[in-house]
């Protein structure tokens, strides 16, 4: 019996994981807000190197390294995420198989294809900071066409989702669907912000044909957005900017992850069983930051969402049928007539509380909204911009600039590259 009570305890501790991977990632963010960023990614990776960190880690000291200045460590956490990561798009058998048995948190994180999409982003800041002109242009070709390819595994994931609907997970799918059509999302996999930066280089390097293309895509992305559209016409037109500056400010903090239990009856040969089952629900950081001229280019939230939504329902028809599978056999142990049926049934029991966790995992750190200002090089910006953001940003006195701001809850941070 003293086996089974230490089981037990072994027990609590394994579902209580999601809580403490949620406190983990709110206490990294905290930090990071706090303008303590690298700090803050130290602690997350527990000092590790940059090999023995795991891929969330490794995004996490990325980003945290880019808002420090550290451009080089940032480069090179970044490439041992892509060296690791090259496709994104595929399964895993074997995590799967942990996965199924023993909950979400059981295997190493699997980044999303939106993760593969913001380490782009961000590798190209880091090749701008760095004078490396070349890579630039080879990370925004390799990103399109990793986009290409999530487009299609998207619409893959999906379709087989809709495949999966059965008449007994029929209820579970379509509360998740309910709930998922609450939250902004995209139609496809995308990210606006890569696709205008990517313009603006090829805009800026004379490169007007890849320049136009891009810029096209950016529009297609953000068609309210009228800084694009003045840029692309500069693309058509084959005419260079002259003492241009863009400001992308990114403000916020994507969603965090939280565990959410699911009950749902469900008639099998042993009478009517409910399994529980554990799956993540988003909250959302809802800043409402805003400026004056600063027009919206990508909407990170409903970017994340847009995935999240379709992995939301492939764990949950996953994890339900664990679920049931479990919850049979916890049901047949105890009515069994073996006189240990009440210890099968109650390691069936425990098993089954162990591995339901929800994966709760994901890039934290990430802003909540990125938008942009397109502005002559010299002019004064405006008060309301620089009390927005609490600090004042003077702008070079000529030639074409990009500059970086993450506003935090201090001092936002700013980065100025010359083009």
């Amino acid at each position: 019996m003293k086996n089974f009570v230490s089981a037990f305890i072994a027990v609590i501790m394994l579902n209580g994981c999601a809580t403490i991977a949620t406190s983990e990632l709110t206490e990294l963010r905290n930090g990071f807000a706090n303008d303590n960023f690298v700090v803050a990614a130290d602690k997350y990776s527990n000092g590790t190197d940059i090999q023995s960190q795991d891929s969330l880690q490794l995004m996490m000291t990325g980003l945290a390294n880019f808002q420090g200045k550290n451009y080089q460590v940032s480069d090179d956490a970044f490439e041992e995420f892509n060296r690791r990561n090259y496709d994104t798009t595929g399964g895993s058998i074997i995590r799967e198989a942990k996965t199924f048995l023993g909950g979400g948190l059981a295997a190493e994180y699997k980044p999303s294809m939106m993760d593969s999409l913001f380490v782009s982003y961000y590798q190209i800041w880091d090749a701008i900071g760095l004078g490396h002109k070349n890579d630039v242009r080879v990370i925004i070709n390799q990103s399109y066409a990793r986009q290409q390819e999530m487009s299609r595994a998207y619409a893959d994931m999906v379709e087989k989702n809709q495949s999966r609907i059965t008449d007994e997970n029929k209820d579970l799918f379509d509360k998740i669907q309910q709930e998922n059509a609450t939250w902004g999302a995209y139609t496809d996999i995308m990210n606006p912000a890569l696709m205008y930066l990517s313009g603006i280089w090829f805009l800026n390097s004379g490169d007007y044909t890849d320049a136009e293309t891009y810029l096209k895509r950016a529009v297609g992305m953000a068609p309210k957005n009228t800084y694009i559209a003045t840029d692309l016409k500069s693309a058509e037109s084959k005419l260079r900017p002259n003492n241009t500056t863009w400001i992308f400010i990114e403000s916020g903090f994507a969603p965090i992850l939280h565990e959410q239990t699911v009950s749902l009856p469900v008639i099998t040969s042993n009478g009517i069983i409910v399994p529980e089952i554990s799956i993540a629900e988003p909250v959302f950081n809802n800043s409402n930051f805003s400026v004056v001229g600063a027009q919206d280019l990508a909407d990170v939230n409903a970017m994340f969402m847009t995935e999240f939504n379709e992995y939301r329902i492939n764990d949950a028809l996953r994890a339900w049928g664990a679920a049931v599978a479990r919850t049979i056999a916890q049901a047949t142990a105890y009515n069994s007539n073996s006189k240990y049926a009440g210890l099968i049934g109650l390691g069936s029991t425990l098993f089954s509380i162990s591995t339901t966790n929800a994966e709760v995992r994901s890039w934290v750190t990430l802003p909540e909204k990125i938008s942009v200002i397109r502005v002559k090089t010299g002019d004064l910006i405006a008060n309301n911009f620089n009390d927005k953001l609490g600090t004042d940003i003077k702008l070079p006195k000529s030639g074409n600039h990009l500059i970086y701001v993450r506003k935090l809850s201090k001092k936002p941070v700013v980065h100025i590259f010359d083009l």
